[in-house]
């Protein structure tokens, strides 16, 4: 899967990931590859990435996510 963590300063994130774990705004949820299409809002929380090179953490402050065709976006007001 391809990941972008864009805020309006600046793009935080962009790389192949394993798994995405967000704050969901109705609770956290994981996407793995082949997930189906989604669109939530974010609240104040942690994102997880998981990859080949180990495990990461942004702390976002709400914000939008996407997932469409193995493409994820997350717009985030800021991390």
């Amino acid at each position: 899967m391809f990941l972008e963590i864009i805020t309006p300063d600046k793009k935080v994130f962009e790389g192949e990931v394993d798994s995405v774990s967000v704050p969901g705004a109705s609770g956290a949820f994981q996407m793995l590859k082949d997930h189906a299409s989604v669109i939530s809002t974010l609240i104040n929380g942690k994102v997880k990435i998981k990859g080949k090179d180990g495990e990461e953490t942004f702390d976002v402050k709400g914000g939008v996510v996407e997932m469409l065709n193995n493409k994820i976006i997350i717009l985030a007001e800021s991390v």
